[in-house]
């Protein structure tokens, strides 16, 4: 059963909203089984949740030298770090299906320094964990850190927009006091 929407504003109805984003709701919904409650939320200000998934398309999406999972890893660590129990949940499943290991997620959430992560991801996780708790700290000891991991300037950058965005995300999902699906915490954990 999945979780209600959060009720600290209004959530409109799918026959009200405007038409491109009832057909991604329903999209998501078709592929999926359910829909994710960020969704819903966000519809609220049609014109920011546009913005918003484009700009998460454009980072999560594209070709990119960091894998699809490894982009998960960044927003679950990130997440947790902010306490953004919506994210940590709903990323720790996707994380799960694209990393294909029914763990990993938990590892990461719960402390990346101990997870069973490659010292380039870990290196990863570090930077983007200063981005998103101390990006004023931020230096060019650290550019150079992740060069010798093999990281190029546009993978930093990469890392440093997935953990900024995220961190945006995270605040929105805190205060809006949205919930995670029940859907998500199954996802990726037992072999199909």
């Amino acid at each position: 059963m999945t979780q209600p929407v959060a009720k600290r504003f209004p959530t409109p109805s799918l026959d009200k909203l405007p038409e491109d984003i009832r057909s991604r709701i329903l999209a998501v919904q078709e592929k999926s089984g359910f829909v994710p409650n960020v969704f819903l939320t966000l519809a609220y200000r049609p014109d920011e949740f546009r913005a918003f998934f484009a700009y998460h398309d454009a980072l999560m999406e594209k070709d990119s030298d960091l894998t699809k999972a490894e982009r998960e890893m960044i927003v679950v660590a990130t997440s947790s770090a902010n306490q953004c129990h919506y994210c940590v949940i709903a990323h720790g499943a996707i994380l799960r299906i694209r990393a294909k290991n029914p763990v990993i997620a938990d590892q990461i959430a719960v402390n990346y320094r101990k997870a069973d992560i490659t010292a380039r991801q870990r290196a990863m996780l570090d930077f983007a964990m200063k981005v998103s708790q101390q990006a004023n700290m931020v230096s060019e000891q650290d550019f150079a850190e992740l060069a010798g991991h093999g990281f190029t300037d546009d993978d930093i950058w990469d890392i440093t927009a997935i953990a900024a965005f995220f961190a945006l995300s995270n605040r929105l999902a805190n205060v809006t006091a949205m919930r995670p699906n029940d859907e998500f915490y199954m996802m990726g954990r037992l072999p199909k």
